[in-house]
This record gives structure tokens, sequence and C-alpha cells, in this order.
């Protein structure tokens, strides 16, 4: 799919064209009363002001917590909101198919990929769930740990000294297990990623299992998985307790990748326009906020606190800084240019070049069809426009505002590069693949 294809999309284009698949259809008309007919006002007052929007523990939920916490979402208009913590990825999607009107939630912090898969009816049963992006909340910030069972192999961004344990467990009677948070998610797809750049097929040389983030370091301790991917503060706080290593950060694998988005339901979007920006200008303010250095301290002991992640600020604070003790000995590394980010380099902005990824690796893995219009797909669910609105009426610095929906070709820790104006050049170059 050309550049120009990308940003080019219009939502007329997606209501009218042709569906490449079922899936596709069905979203189509799933989604076609999803736009408003016009669009949403500027400076407009918002038409509610409450919305229920979901978080998991996870480091990457603080742009959210801190709009509630900071006042940010009462600034904005939307005095009501309520951040509501989900136990898994699974209960946030029950939870959006319910919406608040059936006691679920209305949007949420969520891994990229679920809005379109639940967009595509690939993880709602089959019954397409509108969704829509409104902002990125975060890059890097991820990472792969192992368990201390594998502490000789000392593995680090080649998963290749893995191989012959996980043969030889296997040879044995054992499969390895590798704890991931959702499959075809974020998690689910870096785990894939790292283990299929080494030649280890994560569909046959390992077993893959599903662990909600918060149970990571609980699963590790009891012999669980061997490996797990997720996002911090579970790698930090494993560390501290002694019970595993971090293999590699995710910035290593893709440095600066797109990670988490704010997501709200496409009729919840319609029928509030003018609240999804006010909603979206809260949370790009607590961005900026989260990403000053100056606040990393304080944002360490907000997001600890019981009501929200309960968790020492010790197993928060060094990572959120750049600080990484990976564990196994080697030195720590200071200023990690793997840090999570919030805001520089773009964080916030929804790139439509980085979703067309995501929906290629989740066709690589056979989450999504192989004729899917990835395209159409992407018009629908990726609302940039919300986010360039509510960044002009916050005053954003136009340096913050990318000129393009696109960032470009993108290079990983193997070599291989994805170039958005040929996905398909990217699969075929992919030697470990199951395309439904």
């Amino acid at each position: 799919m050309p550049a120009s294809d990308i940003s080019g999309l219009n939502r007329r284009r997606f209501l009218l064209g042709t569906a490449a698949t079922a899936g596709t259809a069905a979203l189509f008309s799933a989604v076609s009363v999803s736009f408003p007919g016009g669009a949403f006002a500027e400076s407009a007052v918002p038409e509610t002001t409450k919305a229920v929007l979901g978080f998991i523990a996870l480091t990457d939920a603080s742009p959210l917590i801190i709009a509630k916490e900071k006042g940010l979402f009462a600034k904005h208009g939307m005095p009501d909101v309520e951040v509501v913590k989900q136990s898994s990825w699974g209960t946030t999607r029950d939870n959006l198919v319910l919406g608040s009107a059936g006691s679920g939630i209305d949007g949420a912090h969520i891994l990229t990929p679920m809005p379109y898969l639940m967009s595509a009816g690939t993880i709602t049963q089959g019954a397409p769930l509108p969704m829509q992006i409104l902002a990125r909340l975060n890059l890097d910030g991820q990472g792969i740990s192992v368990a201390t069972g594998l502490r000789k192999e000392n593995v680090g961004l080649d998963a290749g000294v893995l191989r012959d344990a996980f043969a030889a467990k296997k040879a044995a009677g054992t499969v390895s297990k590798v704890a991931v948070t959702f499959p075809g998610g974020t998690h689910d797809l870096w785990m894939r990623y790292w283990l299929a750049a080494a030649g280890i097929d994560p569909n046959s040389d390992v077993e893959t299992i599903v662990v909600p983030p918060p149970q990571m370091v609980a699963n590790l301790k009891v012999n669980t998985m061997d490996a797990f991917c997720v996002g911090e503060p579970w790698h930090e706080q494993m560390v501290n307790q002694d019970v595993g290593y971090s293999a590699i950060t995710t910035g290593e694998l893709w440095a600066k990748h797109p990670e988490k988005s704010f997501a709200m339901r496409a009729d919840w979007v319609a029928a509030h326009p003018n609240a999804a920006k006010a909603l979206t200008m809260a949370v790009l303010e607590a961005q900026q906020w989260c990403d000053a250095m100056e606040n990393k301290d304080e944002l360490s002991q907000i997001v600890g606190k019981r009501a929200w992640f309960n968790v020492a600020p010790a197993d928060i604070v060094d990572r959120l800084k750049g600080t990484y003790d990976y564990g196994n000995g080697k030195p720590v590394v200071e200023n990690s240019p793997h840090v999570m980010k919030f805001w520089r380099d773009h964080a916030s902005y929804p790139f439509q070049s980085h979703d067309l990824w995501f929906l290629t690796e989740d066709q690589r893995w056979g989450y999504l069809p192989a004729g899917l219009d990835k395209a159409a797909l992407i018009a629908a669910v990726n609302r940039e426009d919300i986010w360039r609105a509510a960044a002009k009426d916050l005053g954003v610095a136009a340096a913050d505002i990318p000129a393009s929906t696109s960032r470009g070709v993108e290079t990983f820790f193997d070599g291989k590069t994805f170039d958005p104006a040929d996905p398909d050049a990217y699969l075929a170059s992919l030697s470990i693949k199951r395309i439904a």
C-alpha cells in the first residue's frame, strides 16, 4: 500500500469501498453508523461530561491516571470521567463490548492491535465492534524476561542460545512455555518476532500462554513459564525480587516502537465528537507531564498507589527514568535510549504506518486474514484527525506535530525493514510465519 494511500484515505472511501474479505464487509456494515455527518465543532462544549475508561496496571497507562489525578479531564470539560482498573486485556475487551450503558467501559488504555481485531470481529466472537484510536500512549518501555532456570544461557538480544534448551526440554517431554498478555497484541508480537528472528518457531518450538500483566511475576515464581513479555513495572519488580532476569527491552528490537493506544468505541465518538476531542486534549497534556524527568518521582508515587497499580514506587521509578538493571550481572544501563516515551519523538501521535505494521504482523501469524483490506480498516479505526484537532486547540508546537501520517521505513534489530509503501515485501522477507 503506497504511503500516499495511507494519508489519502478518508471515511467516505471506507464506507463506499469494496471489502476484500467477508470480515471486512461485516466491518463496513457495522461501522457505517459510527461517523457523524459533519466534523466535530472546534472549541465546542463537550456533549457529555462523563466517560468510563479502562486501564491495566502497566506504566504506559500513566497518561490516563495522571489526567484523572491532576484534574485534566475536568479542565477540558469532562469532570465526571472514571478511570477503572481492568484485570486483563480479555476483560478490557469484554467491558468495551458492554459499553458503559451495560456497566462496561467506553474506552481504554489498550494494546494497539486490539481496536483493529475488535473492529474486524476476530476477537469478539465474529461480531465486529467498531473502535477508534484517538492517540498513541507511548513508545518503547516493554521487555522480555527469562526464568532463573535459564540463567546460565544469559540470553540477550539473540534468542538463539535458547534453541538447544527449548529442544532439550521438548525431547524430555515438556514444551517450554512463553507468556504474553493477549493473542495478537503487542507483547505477543514482540515475543514472536524475537524468537522467530533466532530461528525459533513460536508455533511449534514453544507453547505460548496468556497471562494478565499483573500476574506475570507471580507465575514466574512458581515456574509456570520460561519467559514472558509484558510492559513495566513488572520486569523491574521481577529483578528487585530476584526471580528472573531481563533478556531485552523491546526498544532493542525496534527503536522507538509504538506500543499502547487510547481508544474509544466508535459509536461513543460518533455521539460525542467534541467530548472525544476533550478527552484527547486531556490525555495529550498528561503525556507531556509524564514525559518530564522532573515529574518521574511523583509519577511513580501516584501510579504506585493501591487504587492504581498497588506496586511499590521503587519497582517503578528506575526504569521510568531510563535506569535498567537487567538482573543478570551485566552493568546497569543508565540513560537508556529505550526508556518509555510518552511525548517526545512524536510518541503521542498515532502514525497510520505503525498501525499498518501491526496489521501486517497479525496477518503474519494468522490472527487476521491474508486478504484483509488494511487500508480500509486503518481509515475506520485511526482517528489521527481528532489528535490533530486536540493538538491544535492545546497550542502544541508545530515541531511536535508530524507532517505525515507515515513515519517512513522502519528498521528492526535483525536488519529487516518495513516500508509502509510495500508491506507485502516485508511479509515475504520473513521466513517463519503462519498466514491464514
